[in-house]
């Protein structure tokens, strides 16, 4: 895997913005992955001094194009280039921004505030509508010359759940009338009592009946829900990065791993194994495919899928995994990848081209040791494989 440092407008904007995640989905996206090189300091001088601490290469510079928007989750781009932000919590009581450079100076000089209270993660955009959604719900509303929509929003998803966690649904179009949605499963991994140690897994796991999994649905049928989408792919803990390869023409994600192994199975795992398993899964879904949660999850240092403790793993334990393929890349444990972006623009050298951009939030359960993965890393692609 060759990973490159990388830093756009439009993740700086969500970094800058105290937000939870950093996750662009302009026609660039970032990285800062030390040791990398560094451009000229930022002109701008609205920028913070934490500008002169990311790091991008040679060709690559930082601007700020907006500050304090809000909460900022997803970002997307229109043709226009009206930039819209999906908002995890509420400012001025709205949900959505829009974002405009009028006078092409590179900063947003026009910033309107839109759509109701009931805030979220996923956002998605094609050449005719803004999807989306909330914990349990998706829209789309047409877009116009203005930045703002003027027409009424449409629910065309609900029903996706009220969960305690992992209630980011994310959003994916294929270009053939199809929206994809994660509906991530409220556990750490399925167990009778979450997160305490000792108890069971539930085998076989029940919130893989309507969590834990990719659904998808029609981009233009309103009141749609689980039960009349289908679950395109299962087994998924949770993948807030998600996207679409046009080229491979295939659904591709990666997702949040399960946590917590040393202080639930003290006797089996070490604080360094709690620390680096498991890898967070870049992975190719197709519809059917199964990633293996709750049972299973990938040890990047012994390449397979392992059983998980709780239905009976020792660390090298395959059982059931057997039959499960591994991942593309198996990235550090913990990172928690938040977005992910097929590169098909042409702003950028050829190298770029159909490759991922992947967005990490950074890690919280890597105690005793250091927290990482705050960046943006570059996986090359050829022919829709790594």
């Amino acid at each position: 895997m060759q990973v490159h440092p990388l830093l756009s407008i439009s993740l700086l904007l969500t970094l800058l913005s105290a937000c939870q995640t950093s996750e662009p989905r302009s026609e660039a996206k970032s990285n800062k992955t030390p040791p990398a090189q560094s451009s000229a300091p930022a002109s701008n001088s609205n920028a913070s001094n934490s500008l002169d601490d990311i790091n991008v290469p040679e060709g690559f510079s930082i601007t700020l194009f907006a500050d304090a928007v809000g909460p900022a989750r997803h970002l997307v781009v229109a043709n226009n280039g009206t930039v819209y932000v999906r908002l995890q919590g509420p400012k001025q009581g709205k949900c959505l921004v829009a974002l405009r450079d009028s006078n092409g100076d590179g900063s947003a000089d026009q910033e309107d505030y839109f759509g109701d209270s009931e805030c979220g993660t996923g956002l998605a955009i094609d050449n005719s509508h803004l999807y989306y959604s909330s914990k349990e719900s998706v829209w789309r509303v047409p877009l116009s010359d203005q930045a703002v929509p003027t027409a009424p929003a449409e629910k065309i998803v609900s029903d996706l759940g009220q969960p305690s966690a992992h209630a980011a649904r994310s959003l994916a179009l294929d270009g053939k009338g199809h929206l994809y949605v994660n509906v991530g499963a409220p556990s750490n991994a399925c167990q009778e009592r979450d997160r305490q140690r000792s108890s069971a897994g539930m085998d076989p796991c029940p919130l893989l009946t309507e969590f834990g999994g990719i659904y998808r649905f029609a981009i233009d049928t309103p009141n749609q829900s689980k039960t009349t989408g289908l679950r395109y792919a299962t087994g998924i803990r949770n993948a807030v990065a998600i996207d679409w390869n046009q080229q491979a023409q295939d659904l591709y994600l990666v997702q949040h791993g399960r946590d917590q192994l040393k202080s639930l199975y003290p006797e089996l795992y070490t604080d360094k194994q709690s620390a680096e398993l498991p890898a967070e899964e870049f992975a190719r879904m197709k519809q059917g495919s199964d990633l293996g949660w709750p049972y299973c999850y990938y040890d990047p240092e012994q390449k397979k899928k392992i059983l998980s403790p709780e239905y009976g793993g020792n660390g090298k334990a395959v059982g059931r995994c057997a039959e499960l393929a591994p991942p593309l890349i198996g990235f550090p444990a913990h990172y928690a990848p938040n977005d992910l972006l097929f590169y098909t623009g042409s702003q950028f050298a050829k190298t770029y081209q159909n490759g991922a951009f992947i967005a990490f939030h950074g890690s919280w359960n890597r105690a005793p040791f250091e927290q990482k993965g705050y960046f943006v890393a570059f996986v090359p692609f050829k022919d829709g494989q790594v």
